[in-house]
This record gives structure tokens, C-alpha cells and sequence, in this order.
């Protein structure tokens, strides 16, 4: 019925990895995903542009200072972040190159709107706490590199290294779409027999409309 060039979304319950800081704030979405590599196929994947001009030099090659770069969180799917995570230009190629790169979860003071609904569609988690809570839990993982942190969707917390647990928020639909893996036309295909039956039923009822279709 429907066909789709993204990647199968996987499903999102309780993740357990190496989280990284990401100390700066502000980060727009041109930062996460330069505009010169937008026009590329899905299916090619977007991790090596991740952060491009943050991750490496002019010549290509890796900035060593940066986060990313270093050897305790090249394997990181939580990352840590500022205030004003994913703002400006609407771009959805930002959310798939997170996902494309492994991070599975983003926590922040706050997101831009669009970047935020954009990573849900990717099976990315964003998850809001509060500023001084962010700022605690990347002091954390700076004091122990390739610490792991674990965040629990079904019970929406956040576990950090010194495992205390903190609450958050996600709309219930759009949790119960991370749970089982729905991107839009996963949750589309949920409906394909009520789907089908209501077209059967109206080419039924208003023949008339596909008799040149014939």
C-alpha cells in the first residue's frame, strides 16, 4: 500500500548507553546539519555530516577537541546539551543525522519546535529537563568519561551516573509511537484494513466517479 525510503524506525524502550556532554548552547540546526549536504539520498545515510564543521578541519580531518572525537564517546547514543537545542531552519535531515550517527536520545533545557517533532519521527528521543539539571549531569559525565546513563521510556525517566532518577514529559501519543517503533507510515499501516475497507466502500457508493478510470 505504502513504500518508504527511510530506514525501519526501531523501537525505543529503555536505552542504556555512553552519554556525551555537549556544552554549548544554542546549537542551530545548520550546526548539527550543514546546508551544502541537505540534497543527499536518504538511503545514503547522514552521520558523516553530523556536526561536520564542529567535527572536522577545512582538509577533512577530526578536530581532536571535539566531543565527538574523542575516544570515550565515538560510541555515545545519549547526548547531553545546553539550552536551545535544534533551533532555526527546519530541516529534517538535522534529526536523521543524529540518528544516523547512533544517538537515540538528546537532553536539553529546551528544543526548537520543528527539530523536536522532526527527531520523534526518526525514533529520536528529546527529552526536556531543567537547565541546572542538564548542566549537573554533563559535569558527571565529564568527571568519568564513557560513563553510561540509561533513560527509561516507559517509565519516562532519566537514570544519570550517580544513579539518581529524574521525571519527564512526552505526549502519550507520541510515546506510545517511539514504543513501538511507528514512524508516520508504520502508525499508517496500523490502519490498513480500516483503510482499505473505506475505499471499497466509497468506490461502492460513487461508482459514477471512476467510470472513466475504467
Amino acid at each position: 500500500m505504502f513504500e518508504s525510503s527511510e530506514p525501519e524506525m526501531e523501537p525505543f524502550t529503555i536505552l542504556t548507553g555512553i552519554a556525551a556532554p555537549f556544552d554549548r548552547p544554542n546549537v542551530d540546526t545548520d550546526q548539527i546539519m550543514p546546508a551544502r549536504y541537505m540534497r543527499r539520498p536518504r538511503k545514503e545515510g547522514f552521520q558523516d555530516f553530523l556536526f561536520r564543521d564542529m567535527r572536522f578541519d577545512d582538509a577533512g580531518k577530526e578536530i581532536p577537541d571535539f566531543v565527538l572525537n574523542q575516544a570515550a564517546y565515538r560510541r555515545a547514543r545519549i547526548l547531553i546539551a545546553d539550552r536551545n537545542f535544534g533551533g532555526g531552519s527546519s530541516r529534517e535531515q538535522a534529526a536523521w543525522s543524529l540518528s544516523d550517527f547512533g544517538i537515540r536520545c538528546v537532553i536539553a533545557a529546551d528544543f526548537g519546535d520543528i527539530f523536536y517533532l522532526n527527531s520523534l519521527k526518526v525514533g529520536l528521543l528529546p527529552v526536556q529537563l531543567d537547565i541546572e539539571l542538564c548542566s549537573a549531569l554533563r559535569k558527571q559525565i565529564h568527571a568519568h568519561p564513557g560513563v553510561l546513563m540509561r533513560i527509561d521510556l516507559p517509565q519516562q525517566l532519566v537514570i544519570a551516573p550517580d544513579g539518581t532518577s529524574h521525571a519527564f514529559r512526552i505526549d502519550p501519543f507520541n510515546k506510545h509511537r517511539l514504543l513501538e517503533g511507528l514512524d508516520d507510515i508504520g502508525y499508517t499501516l496500523k490502519h490498513e484494513a480500516a483503510i482499505s475497507t473505506f475505499e471499497q466502500t466509497y468506490r461502492e457508493r460513487f461508482s459514477w466517479l471512476f467510470e472513466d478510470a475504467r
